[in-house]
């Protein structure tokens, strides 16, 4: 059965984790409804992307 053979130290798993960071996502402005979405897709209030409808909205 495989056991560790020294105890690992802080220094070492520390080093093993340091690209296990959690980041937050990168949002950005919507130009047509001035709301918050995420870059490179289609706003989920208005429905457009690059100032092209793709979503048909259903605002009266």
């Amino acid at each position: 059965m495989a056991v560790p053979k020294k105890k690992t130290s802080k220094s070492k798993k520390n080093m093993r984790r340091s690209h296990a960071a959690i980041t937050a996502p990168s949002i950005s402005v919507c130009p047509q409804c001035q709301e918050p979405k995420l870059p490179h897709r289609v706003c989920p209030h208005c429905g457009t992307y690059k100032g092209k409808e793709i979503i048909a909205s259903n605002e009266v």
